[in-house]
């Protein structure tokens, strides 16, 4: 009976997620980033994580267009963007939508990004694989990359939907550190926004 029950805990425990963290139930802070490689984007481009070896960091955000608080952050976004990344920043911007409605697929996302004027890819993923491998739930949820494509952060932009009341950004801190800066910050928060809109198989 011991060894049955010894058996049974192995099983348990093995089953339980290695690389977990407090909010994502796939990566904890310090994993390697899941790789991405020829994700169509908004650009007619395809997109590899690997095109961005030259970059000190990376900022991962998973959004879409149907997500009304994803889209309120988006302003959020591109003032970070102008600030904090571009060709001499050493920083990339990724975002990536894997939710397959018509109103998230590819040809709305060309029509949104040429509106809002992205200055970063907008990548698509209709095989939600990409967002599997992040753990990622929500949109927004942002990821920081260092130099070791190590994930630093992951998260929510900052602490409030309403960008009046914000009081705290995480991607700046978060961003600094991953570039080398030696200060402390908050490494995971609880994303806030909508469910990514996961297909589900018939045998699920």
């Amino acid at each position: 009976m011991t060894r049955t029950l010894l058996a049974f805990a192995v099983v348990a425990l093995a089953a339980i997620p290695a690389s977990a963290g407090k909010y994502n139930k796939v990566l904890k802070v310090g994993d390697a980033a899941p790789q991405w490689k020829d994700l169509e984007g908004t650009d007619g481009a395809k997109h590899s994580l690997a095109d961005l070896k030259d970059r000190e960091a990376v900022v991962v955000v998973f959004t879409c267009n149907s997500c009304p608080v994803a889209v309120g952050y988006e302003d959020r976004l591109l003032a970070f963007a102008e600030k904090h990344a571009g060709a001499k920043s050493g920083v990339e911007i990724v975002a990536i939508n894997v939710n397959t409605i018509k109103e998230d697929a590819l040809p709305e996302m060309k029509k949104h990004a040429e509106k809002k004027k992205f200055p970063f890819a907008y990548l698509y993923d209709p095989s939600q694989e990409i967002a599997k491998k992040f753990g990622a739930t929500t949109t927004p949820e942002f990821f920081v990359l260092n130099g070791q494509r190590k994930v630093v952060y992951m998260g929510a932009l900052d602490d409030k939907l309403d960008p009046a009341e914000a009081t705290v950004n995480y991607l700046i801190p978060a961003l600094k550190g991953a570039m080398g800066a030696k200060i402390d910050f908050e490494s995971e928060t609880l994303p806030r926004g909508c469910k990514i809109r996961f297909s589900r198989k018939r045998d699920e």
